[in-house]
Protein backbone atom coordinates (compact mmCIF):
# COMPACT_ATOMS: atom_id res chain seq x y z
CA UNK A 1 0.00 0.00 0.00
CA UNK A 2 2.52 2.41 -1.37
CA UNK A 3 1.01 5.22 -1.99
CA UNK A 4 -0.20 8.63 -0.02
CA UNK A 5 -3.31 9.54 0.29
CA UNK A 6 -5.06 13.22 1.20
CA UNK A 7 -7.66 11.20 3.43
CA UNK A 8 -7.83 7.14 4.35
CA UNK A 9 -11.25 6.19 5.64
CA UNK A 10 -11.89 3.27 7.45
CA UNK A 11 -15.29 1.81 6.93
CA UNK A 12 -17.38 1.79 3.97
CA UNK A 13 -20.71 2.18 5.22
CA UNK A 14 -22.83 4.87 4.07
CA UNK A 15 -20.71 7.62 6.60
CA UNK A 16 -17.78 6.45 5.26
CA UNK A 17 -18.89 7.03 1.41
CA UNK A 18 -19.72 9.90 2.24
CA UNK A 19 -16.45 11.27 3.45
CA UNK A 20 -15.16 9.82 0.13
CA UNK A 21 -17.53 11.55 -1.63
CA UNK A 22 -16.67 14.64 -0.19
CA UNK A 23 -12.96 14.17 -0.69
CA UNK A 24 -13.39 13.11 -3.92
CA UNK A 25 -15.32 16.32 -4.49
CA UNK A 26 -12.78 18.82 -3.42
CA UNK A 27 -9.93 17.34 -6.00
CA UNK A 28 -8.47 14.74 -3.01
CA UNK A 29 -6.88 11.63 -3.29
CA UNK A 30 -9.16 8.88 -1.30
CA UNK A 31 -8.40 5.19 0.27
CA UNK A 32 -11.46 3.35 1.83
CA UNK A 33 -10.69 -0.10 3.96
CA UNK A 34 -13.28 -2.38 5.31
CA UNK A 35 -13.35 -5.77 6.77
CA UNK A 36 -15.73 -6.99 4.72
CA UNK A 37 -15.84 -8.15 0.97
CA UNK A 38 -18.82 -5.16 0.20
CA UNK A 39 -21.01 -3.26 1.42
CA UNK A 40 -22.84 -5.50 3.99
CA UNK A 41 -23.73 -3.79 7.37
CA UNK A 42 -26.68 -0.97 8.54
CA UNK A 43 -26.10 0.40 4.83
CA UNK A 44 -27.98 -2.46 3.13
CA UNK A 45 -30.01 -3.84 6.69
CA UNK A 46 -32.68 -0.95 6.70
CA UNK A 47 -35.94 0.70 4.83
CA UNK A 48 -34.23 2.97 2.35
CA UNK A 49 -36.43 6.04 3.89
CA UNK A 50 -34.51 9.19 4.01
CA UNK A 51 -36.40 10.85 6.83
CA UNK A 52 -35.40 14.41 6.11
CA UNK A 53 -38.96 16.09 7.30
CA UNK A 54 -38.51 14.43 11.05
CA UNK A 55 -35.29 15.95 12.24
CA UNK A 56 -34.78 18.30 14.04
CA UNK A 57 -31.57 20.85 15.15
CA UNK A 58 -28.51 19.30 13.92
CA UNK A 59 -30.47 15.75 12.56
CA UNK A 60 -32.06 18.48 10.23
CA UNK A 61 -28.82 20.76 9.06
CA UNK A 62 -27.40 17.42 7.95
CA UNK A 63 -30.78 15.73 6.55
CA UNK A 64 -31.04 18.68 4.50
CA UNK A 65 -27.22 18.89 2.74
CA UNK A 66 -27.67 14.88 2.73
CA UNK A 67 -30.98 15.41 0.35
CA UNK A 68 -28.75 17.51 -1.97
CA UNK A 69 -26.08 15.06 -2.37
CA UNK A 70 -28.70 12.23 -2.72
CA UNK A 71 -30.41 13.73 -5.62
CA UNK A 72 -26.97 14.32 -6.97
CA UNK A 73 -25.52 10.66 -6.53
CA UNK A 74 -28.93 9.33 -7.82
CA UNK A 75 -27.89 10.09 -11.65
CA UNK A 76 -24.41 10.08 -11.32
CA UNK A 77 -23.64 7.04 -9.47
CA UNK A 78 -27.07 4.83 -11.33
CA UNK A 79 -28.96 4.25 -8.37
CA UNK A 80 -32.80 4.30 -8.16
CA UNK A 81 -34.15 7.22 -6.35
CA UNK A 82 -37.75 8.23 -5.43
CA UNK A 83 -38.69 11.94 -4.50
CA UNK A 84 -42.22 10.84 -3.03
CA UNK A 85 -42.18 12.21 0.26
CA UNK A 86 -43.78 10.50 2.79
CA UNK A 87 -47.08 9.68 4.05
CA UNK A 88 -47.47 8.83 8.00
CA UNK A 89 -51.17 7.38 8.48
CA UNK A 90 -52.66 8.36 11.82
CA UNK A 91 -54.77 6.21 13.40
CA UNK A 92 -56.10 7.67 16.66
CA UNK A 93 -57.01 11.67 17.22
CA UNK A 94 -53.64 12.02 19.21
CA UNK A 95 -51.57 10.85 16.37
CA UNK A 96 -53.49 13.52 14.73
CA UNK A 97 -52.40 16.02 17.35
CA UNK A 98 -48.47 15.77 16.75
CA UNK A 99 -48.90 15.85 13.44
CA UNK A 100 -50.73 19.44 13.76
CA UNK A 101 -48.16 20.38 16.42
CA UNK A 102 -45.56 19.45 14.22
CA UNK A 103 -47.18 21.30 11.22
CA UNK A 104 -47.30 24.94 13.31
CA UNK A 105 -43.81 24.42 14.69
CA UNK A 106 -42.95 24.31 11.10
CA UNK A 107 -44.74 27.57 10.17
CA UNK A 108 -47.34 25.66 8.13
CA UNK A 109 -44.14 24.56 5.65
CA UNK A 110 -42.75 21.41 4.89
CA UNK A 111 -46.44 19.17 6.12
CA UNK A 112 -49.55 18.61 4.70
CA UNK A 113 -52.09 17.33 6.58
CA UNK A 114 -54.47 14.46 5.13
CA UNK A 115 -58.09 14.15 5.61
CA UNK A 116 -59.29 10.17 5.52
CA UNK A 117 -59.78 9.81 2.17
CA UNK A 118 -56.45 11.86 1.18
CA UNK A 119 -54.67 9.24 2.91
CA UNK A 120 -56.92 6.25 1.07
CA UNK A 121 -55.84 7.61 -2.22
CA UNK A 122 -52.21 7.47 -1.74
CA UNK A 123 -51.74 4.30 0.62
CA UNK A 124 -54.00 0.89 0.84
CA UNK A 125 -54.53 1.23 4.13
CA UNK A 126 -57.77 -0.85 5.66
CA UNK A 127 -61.41 0.96 5.23
CA UNK A 128 -62.04 2.98 8.79
CA UNK A 129 -58.21 2.42 10.02
CA UNK A 130 -56.86 6.01 9.28
CA UNK A 131 -58.21 9.06 11.19
CA UNK A 132 -56.23 11.30 9.07
CA UNK A 133 -52.65 12.04 8.35
CA UNK A 134 -49.94 14.08 6.53
CA UNK A 135 -47.74 14.15 3.75
CA UNK A 136 -44.04 15.09 4.49
CA UNK A 137 -42.66 16.21 0.82
CA UNK A 138 -39.47 16.45 1.63
CA UNK A 139 -38.48 12.59 2.64
CA UNK A 140 -36.75 10.59 -0.20
CA UNK A 141 -36.46 6.97 -0.96
CA UNK A 142 -33.73 4.69 -2.11
CA UNK A 143 -33.46 0.61 -2.28
CA UNK A 144 -31.00 0.38 0.51
CA UNK A 145 -29.86 -3.41 -1.52
CA UNK A 146 -28.49 -1.09 -4.43
CA UNK A 147 -27.60 2.68 -3.46
CA UNK A 148 -24.39 2.14 -1.20
CA UNK A 149 -22.94 -0.20 -3.15
CA UNK A 150 -23.42 1.87 -6.40
CA UNK A 151 -21.76 4.48 -4.96
CA UNK A 152 -18.95 2.76 -4.02
CA UNK A 153 -18.80 1.34 -7.73
CA UNK A 154 -19.05 5.02 -8.63
CA UNK A 155 -15.75 5.67 -6.32
CA UNK A 156 -13.98 3.13 -7.43
CA UNK A 157 -14.58 4.14 -11.13
CA UNK A 158 -13.50 7.72 -10.07
CA UNK A 159 -10.25 7.56 -8.16
CA UNK A 160 -10.90 5.86 -4.71
CA UNK A 161 -8.59 3.20 -4.11
CA UNK A 162 -10.71 0.22 -1.71
CA UNK A 163 -8.45 -1.71 0.14
CA UNK A 164 -11.80 -5.07 1.25
CA UNK A 165 -11.72 -7.83 3.43
CA UNK A 166 -8.73 -5.61 5.28
CA UNK A 167 -9.24 -5.30 9.07
CA UNK A 168 -7.55 -2.29 10.73
CA UNK A 169 -5.54 -3.00 13.62
CA UNK A 170 -4.91 0.21 14.46
CA UNK A 171 -4.63 4.16 13.73
CA UNK A 172 -2.51 7.03 14.57
CA UNK A 173 -1.87 10.51 13.19
CA UNK A 174 -1.31 9.84 9.23
CA UNK A 175 -0.83 6.45 9.27
CA UNK A 176 -3.60 2.93 9.60
CA UNK A 177 -2.52 0.04 10.04
CA UNK A 178 -3.84 -3.22 8.60
CA UNK A 179 -2.48 -6.75 8.65
CA UNK A 180 -1.85 -6.42 5.03
CA UNK A 181 0.49 -2.96 5.31
CA UNK A 182 -0.17 0.21 6.20
CA UNK A 183 -1.90 3.09 4.56
CA UNK A 184 -0.48 6.69 4.80
CA UNK A 185 -2.90 9.55 4.44
CA UNK A 186 -2.85 13.34 5.97
CA UNK A 187 -6.18 12.72 7.42
CA UNK A 188 -7.97 9.47 8.75
CA UNK A 189 -11.47 9.29 9.20
CA UNK A 190 -12.80 5.97 11.37
CA UNK A 191 -16.57 5.42 10.25
CA UNK A 192 -16.91 1.97 11.73
CA UNK A 193 -20.64 2.67 13.27
CA UNK A 194 -21.04 0.37 16.29
CA UNK A 195 -17.70 -0.99 16.03
CA UNK A 196 -16.35 2.22 17.46
CA UNK A 197 -14.42 0.21 20.62
CA UNK A 198 -12.71 -2.53 18.61
CA UNK A 199 -10.61 1.04 18.04
CA UNK A 200 -11.57 3.65 20.35
CA UNK A 201 -13.10 1.97 23.67
CA UNK A 202 -12.08 4.99 25.26
CA UNK A 203 -14.42 7.43 23.09
CA UNK A 204 -17.30 4.47 23.04
CA UNK A 205 -17.65 4.37 26.56
CA UNK A 206 -16.64 8.22 27.27
CA UNK A 207 -19.96 9.01 25.05
CA UNK A 208 -22.16 5.89 25.84
CA UNK A 209 -21.90 3.82 22.37
CA UNK A 210 -24.01 1.18 22.51
CA UNK A 211 -25.19 -1.48 19.95
CA UNK A 212 -28.41 -1.15 18.60
CA UNK A 213 -29.84 -4.48 17.29
CA UNK A 214 -32.99 -4.70 15.09
CA UNK A 215 -35.65 -6.99 13.53
CA UNK A 216 -36.64 -6.50 9.80
CA UNK A 217 -38.05 -8.64 7.15
CA UNK A 218 -38.65 -8.83 3.72
CA UNK A 219 -42.82 -9.41 2.98
CA UNK A 220 -44.80 -10.34 -0.04
CA UNK A 221 -48.25 -8.62 -0.22
CA UNK A 222 -51.26 -8.45 -2.73
CA UNK A 223 -51.61 -4.90 -1.33
CA UNK A 224 -54.79 -3.04 -3.39
CA UNK A 225 -52.40 -0.58 -4.48
CA UNK A 226 -48.28 -0.13 -4.46
CA UNK A 227 -46.93 2.00 -1.54
CA UNK A 228 -46.41 5.12 -3.26
CA UNK A 229 -44.09 6.83 -0.32
CA UNK A 230 -42.68 5.60 2.59
CA UNK A 231 -45.53 5.14 5.36
CA UNK A 232 -44.82 6.02 8.90
CA UNK A 233 -47.39 5.42 11.84
CA UNK A 234 -48.15 6.61 15.64
CA UNK A 235 -45.05 4.69 16.61
CA UNK A 236 -42.56 6.83 14.09
CA UNK A 237 -44.23 9.88 15.86
CA UNK A 238 -42.60 9.19 18.91
CA UNK A 239 -39.44 7.95 17.37
CA UNK A 240 -38.45 10.45 15.13
CA UNK A 241 -37.14 13.84 17.06
CA UNK A 242 -39.07 16.65 14.94
CA UNK A 243 -42.42 14.83 16.05
CA UNK A 244 -41.22 13.24 19.38
CA UNK A 245 -40.27 17.14 20.83
CA UNK A 246 -44.18 18.19 20.16
CA UNK A 247 -46.55 18.99 23.18
CA UNK A 248 -48.84 15.68 22.56
CA UNK A 249 -45.74 13.43 21.82
CA UNK A 250 -45.86 12.61 25.83
CA UNK A 251 -49.64 11.56 26.01
CA UNK A 252 -49.04 9.11 22.52
CA UNK A 253 -46.42 7.43 23.89
CA UNK A 254 -48.40 6.61 26.97
CA UNK A 255 -51.46 5.43 25.74
CA UNK A 256 -49.60 3.58 23.08
CA UNK A 257 -47.73 1.81 25.53
CA UNK A 258 -50.40 1.27 27.47
CA UNK A 259 -52.62 0.13 24.43
CA UNK A 260 -49.63 -2.21 23.23
CA UNK A 261 -47.36 -3.38 25.72
CA UNK A 262 -45.77 -5.72 23.57
CA UNK A 263 -45.11 -3.50 20.93
CA UNK A 264 -43.26 -0.81 23.36
CA UNK A 265 -41.37 -3.66 24.86
CA UNK A 266 -40.05 -4.29 21.62
CA UNK A 267 -39.29 -0.39 21.22
CA UNK A 268 -41.49 -0.33 17.88
CA UNK A 269 -41.26 1.78 14.90
CA UNK A 270 -43.84 0.76 12.66
CA UNK A 271 -42.84 1.77 9.39
CA UNK A 272 -43.12 0.54 5.49
CA UNK A 273 -41.32 0.59 2.35
CA UNK A 274 -41.98 -1.03 -1.07
CA UNK A 275 -38.43 -2.02 -3.05
CA UNK A 276 -38.67 -1.12 -6.94
CA UNK A 277 -39.52 -5.21 -7.01
CA UNK A 278 -42.95 -4.82 -4.90
CA UNK A 279 -42.10 -6.74 -2.12
CA UNK A 280 -42.36 -4.63 0.94
CA UNK A 281 -39.93 -4.26 3.93
CA UNK A 282 -41.58 -4.52 7.27
CA UNK A 283 -40.09 -3.56 10.67
CA UNK A 284 -38.27 -2.73 13.04
CA UNK A 285 -37.77 -3.30 16.90
CA UNK A 286 -35.11 -2.38 18.93
CA UNK A 287 -32.69 -3.68 21.63
CA UNK A 288 -29.45 -1.68 22.84
CA UNK A 289 -26.57 -3.46 25.04
CA UNK A 290 -23.03 -3.87 24.59
CA UNK A 291 -22.87 -6.71 22.03
CA UNK A 292 -26.80 -7.38 19.57
CA UNK A 293 -28.21 -10.61 20.70
CA UNK A 294 -27.45 -13.08 18.18
CA UNK A 295 -31.37 -14.46 18.69
CA UNK A 296 -34.16 -13.12 17.01
CA UNK A 297 -37.87 -13.94 18.78
CA UNK A 298 -40.49 -15.48 16.59
CA UNK A 299 -42.95 -13.23 18.45
CA UNK A 300 -41.12 -9.85 17.29
CA UNK A 301 -41.77 -10.93 13.76
CA UNK A 302 -45.58 -12.43 14.72
CA UNK A 303 -46.35 -8.98 15.71
CA UNK A 304 -44.39 -7.08 12.83
CA UNK A 305 -46.73 -8.89 10.89
CA UNK A 306 -50.26 -8.51 12.81
CA UNK A 307 -49.81 -4.97 12.47
CA UNK A 308 -49.29 -5.48 8.42
CA UNK A 309 -52.26 -6.85 8.14
CA UNK A 310 -54.24 -4.97 10.42
CA UNK A 311 -53.39 -1.71 8.58
CA UNK A 312 -53.67 -2.60 5.31
CA UNK A 313 -56.82 -5.18 5.18
CA UNK A 314 -54.19 -7.93 3.77
CA UNK A 315 -54.42 -12.01 5.10
CA UNK A 316 -52.04 -13.13 2.94
CA UNK A 317 -48.06 -12.08 3.79
CA UNK A 318 -45.26 -14.17 2.60
CA UNK A 319 -42.03 -13.55 4.70
CA UNK A 320 -39.30 -13.79 1.82
CA UNK A 321 -36.27 -12.68 4.32
CA UNK A 322 -35.89 -12.07 7.85
CA UNK A 323 -32.99 -10.26 9.27
CA UNK A 324 -30.95 -8.87 11.90
CA UNK A 325 -29.60 -5.01 11.53
CA UNK A 326 -26.74 -3.34 14.10
CA UNK A 327 -26.11 0.65 14.55
CA UNK A 328 -24.39 2.76 17.13
CA UNK A 329 -26.92 4.18 19.52
CA UNK A 330 -26.01 6.66 22.05
CA UNK A 331 -27.51 9.09 24.28
CA UNK A 332 -26.32 12.00 21.37
CA UNK A 333 -27.31 11.65 18.39
CA UNK A 334 -23.96 11.98 16.20
CA UNK A 335 -19.85 11.28 17.35
CA UNK A 336 -17.72 13.43 15.84
CA UNK A 337 -13.88 12.78 18.25
CA UNK A 338 -10.76 13.72 16.99
CA UNK A 339 -8.16 11.58 19.61
CA UNK A 340 -5.31 12.80 17.66
CA UNK A 341 -4.65 15.45 14.66
CA UNK A 342 -5.79 14.97 11.97
CA UNK A 343 -8.03 11.40 12.73
CA UNK A 344 -11.61 12.14 13.47
CA UNK A 345 -14.05 9.11 15.10
CA UNK A 346 -17.42 9.71 13.21
CA UNK A 347 -20.85 7.82 14.16
CA UNK A 348 -24.56 8.35 13.67
CA UNK A 349 -25.40 6.94 16.79
CA UNK A 350 -29.18 6.86 16.26
CA UNK A 351 -31.28 5.30 13.62
CA UNK A 352 -31.05 8.05 10.72
CA UNK A 353 -27.50 7.33 9.19
CA UNK A 354 -28.82 6.88 5.70
CA UNK A 355 -30.63 10.14 5.91
CA UNK A 356 -27.94 12.39 7.36
CA UNK A 357 -24.67 10.40 6.98
CA UNK A 358 -23.88 11.94 4.07
CA UNK A 359 -24.61 15.65 4.91
CA UNK A 360 -22.56 15.27 8.30
CA UNK A 361 -19.35 13.55 6.53
CA UNK A 362 -19.25 16.70 4.35
CA UNK A 363 -19.04 18.87 7.11
CA UNK A 364 -16.21 16.53 8.73
CA UNK A 365 -14.01 16.97 4.77
CA UNK A 366 -14.57 20.33 5.27
CA UNK A 367 -13.30 20.81 8.29
CA UNK A 368 -10.63 17.91 7.90
CA UNK A 369 -9.51 19.87 4.38
CA UNK A 370 -10.70 23.88 4.71
CA UNK A 371 -8.33 24.92 2.40
CA UNK A 372 -9.09 21.77 -0.17
CA UNK A 373 -9.00 23.19 -3.85
CA UNK A 374 -13.02 22.32 -4.56
CA UNK A 375 -11.86 20.44 -7.92
CA UNK A 376 -14.57 17.93 -9.38
CA UNK A 377 -15.55 14.67 -10.46
CA UNK A 378 -16.73 14.40 -12.96
CA UNK A 379 -15.23 17.31 -14.56
CA UNK A 380 -17.74 20.02 -15.04
CA UNK A 381 -20.55 19.46 -12.05
CA UNK A 382 -21.26 22.33 -9.54
CA UNK A 383 -19.62 21.86 -6.27
CA UNK A 384 -22.41 19.82 -3.67
CA UNK A 385 -22.34 22.18 -0.66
Amino acid sequence: MGRHYDLAVVGAGIVGLGHAVAALRRGLTVAVIDRASGVQGASVRNFGHLGITGQEGEARAYAELARELWLTLAPEAGFWLRESGSIVVARADDELAVLEEFRERRGGHDVRLLTPAEVRESVPVADGVAVGGALLPSDLQIDPREAAAAIARWLDAHGVDFFWQTAVSGVEPGLVRTPRGRVAADAVVVAVGHDVDHLFPGIAEAHGIERCGLDMMLVEAALELPLATPVLTGWSLVRYSGFARTPSAAALRERLAAEQPALAALDVNLMFTQRPDGTLIVGDTHARGADASPFQHEEAFALLLEQTRELFGVADLRVRERWQGVYAAAPDEFLVAAPAPGVRVVSVTTGIGMTTGLGLADRVVDELFSDAPGALIPAGAARVR
